[in-house]
């Protein structure tokens, strides 16, 4: 039996994931809609497995884990997602994630996962190699030349998984200014006014960041 905490910012799936662990004998200590509340309450219950959504608002499932895991706390963490790009399953697994399983087949691999995470050995899902793509759009040197110096920093720093408060303090401006490089970034990159699409862009491309 494990101590699990459970984060989705979706309550249909939340309980459909909290009742088939309980069915398994594991006890879900916390049942969170957001990284925030999933962080905090991993900070003060500590569960021995953290199974986080990737995408919910507050903070992504992929900032917990790289908190938790820089913390170094004993809380192993899995990610499950919808997202199948490759470059968010290399930047979770860069990471350290313990397992990384795609929501469609999650219910028929999480037992198996969590066994093995128990273990000290990571779980991949079996699906990844069958359903992951590579991002559609190809990066061209031309298009990040189109960013000055400081917008091509901060966006250096969004895909290190910086903060805007995190690279003002770094950078030494205002926050304020950071969210108006972020703005002008996304306008000049052509990318899509969709939640967390900056990071996933940053993520994707970071290689050519560098």
């Amino acid at each position: 039996m494990s101590d699990v905490l459970l984060a989705d910012d979706h309550p249909a799936i939340l309980l459909g994931i909290k009742t088939y662990l309980e069915q398994k004998g594991h006890r879900v200590i916390a049942a969170c809609t957001n990284g925030i509340e999933a962080f905090n309450n991993i900070l003060a219950k500590r569960p021995s497995i953290a199974i986080l959504d990737i995408s919910m608002p507050g903070m992504t499932g992929i900032e917990v884990a790289s908190k938790v895991i820089q913390s170094r706390m004993a809380t192993k963490v899995i990610l499950l997602t919808l997202d199948k790009e490759l470059a968010t399953f290399n930047f979770a697994k860069k990471i350290g994630v313990s397992g990384f399983l795609l929501k469609d087949f999650a219910l028929d691999e999480l037992e198996e996962c969590i066994k093995s995470v128990h273990k000290g050995e990571p779980y991949f899902s079996n699906q990844l190699n069958t359903s992951l793509h590579v991002g559609s759009k190809s990066v061209h040197s031309g298009i990040i030349e189109q960013l000055t110096f400081s917008e091509k920093k901060i966006l250096q720093l969004i895909s290190e998984q910086k903060s805007s408060r995190e690279i003002a303090s770094m950078l030494f401006i205002s926050e304020k200014t950071v969210e108006t490089h972020r703005a002008h970034i996304i306008k000049k990159l052509d990318i899509p006014p969709v939640k967390n699409a900056l990071l996933k862009w940053a993520i994707e491309n970071k290689n050519q960041l560098s």
